[in-house]
C-alpha cells in the first residue's frame, strides 16, 4: 500500500530560519514583521508541509517570507517547549492563521550566516516587513524566538573561535584588522585586547595584506587585508 502525501500544512511541526549577517560593524540577524503596524517581530517560520522533507521546508519558508533563494541553511537544533506558543499576543495571531491555534509545536531551527549587503529581501506572505536588526539591540520577538537566536549565536561563537572560514563568509571581501577584531567582539559579545588579538591573527598567517589602505576616515587609515583561500581553513587560532 503506497502512502499518499498532502501538501497540506502539518500542525506539528514548524521551520524557523536564523540568518546572521555582519554590516556596518553590527551582527545583525534577519526579522519579519509579523501581519499589521502592530504585528511582532519574529524570525522568518512556519509550519512545514506534509510532503516535504525539513530542509526543503525550510528554504520555501525563507523565499516565501522574505524573497530570499539559495541561501545555505544548517540545521541547529529542535525546540519543543509545551509552553512555547502561550504568550497572549502570540495566540492571538494563531487563531487568525491556523486551523489548529492550540496544537503544539515544534520547531527545527537553521541558521545561516550572510553578507547583507548581496541580499535584498522583500516581505511577502504573512510578513508585513522584513529588516536586519542588531542582534545586541533585541526587543521581544515572537514565541521563543529570542532563545532560538541565542542558541544559534552561542552556536555561531564557537564555530567562529575554531574555523576562521566563517569570518570570510561574513566580512567584505577587503577589510582592516579593526572590522574583523569587531566582528569577533560583536559575536563573543565581549571586548577582545586589540594587539592580542592582532598577534594570534599575524602567527595563524590567514591574511594577505594589499597595497591598500582607508580612504576618508577621521583616525589614522588603516590597511586592507584579504583571507589567503589556500590557508582559511586553518583551525583553533584564537
Amino acid at each position: 500500500m503506497t502512502l499518499q502525501k498532502s501538501n497540506s500544512l502539518n500542525p506539528h511541526v514548524s521551520v524557523d530560519c536564523v540568518i546572521f549577517g555582519f554590516d556596518n560593524g553590527q551582527l545583525q540577524v534577519l526579522l519579519i514583521k509579523r501581519g499589521n503596524n502592530n504585528g511582532a517581530l519574529a524570525l522568518p517560520g512556519d509550519l512545514i508541509r506534509n510532503n516535504e522533507n525539513l530542509d526543503e521546508a525550510a528554504s520555501r519558508v525563507l523565499f516565501e517570507l522574505t524573497g530570499l533563494r539559495n541561501i545555505f541553511l544548517q540545521q541547529l537544533r529542535a525546540f519543543g517547549n509545551p509552553e512555547r506558543l502561550e504568550g497572549n499576543s502570540d495566540i492571538q495571531w494563531l487563531n487568525s492563521m491556523r486551523e489548529k491555534p492550540q496544537a503544539r509545536v515544534i520547531t527545527i531551527a537553521y541558521y545561516s550566516i550572510v553578507k547583507p549587503g548581496k541580499l535584498h529581501p522583500k516581505p511577502s506572505s504573512f510578513a508585513s516587513e522584513v529588516n536586519w536588526m542588531p542582534v545586541l539591540e533585541l526587543p521581544e520577538l515572537a514565541f521563543d524566538h529570542n532563545m532560538i537566536i541565542s542558541q544559534a549565536l552561542d552556536h555561531l561563537a564557537a564555530s567562529l573561535k575554531k574555523e576562521p572560514l566563517l569570518a570570510f563568509e561574513m566580512l567584505p571581501r577587503k577589510f582592516t584588522f579593526r572590522q574583523i577584531q569587531k566582528l569577533y567582539e560583536e559575536v563573543l559579545n565581549k571586548k577582545i585586547d586589540k594587539r592580542n588579538f592582532r598577534k594570534k591573527l599575524q602567527t595563524a598567517d590567514i591574511l594577505i595584506p594589499l597595497n591598500e589602505k582607508e580612504v576618508g576616515v577621521s583616525h589614522k587609515p588603516a590597511r586592507y587585508y584579504q583571507f589567503d583561500k589556500k590557508k582559511i581553513k586553518t583551525k583553533g587560532w584564537l
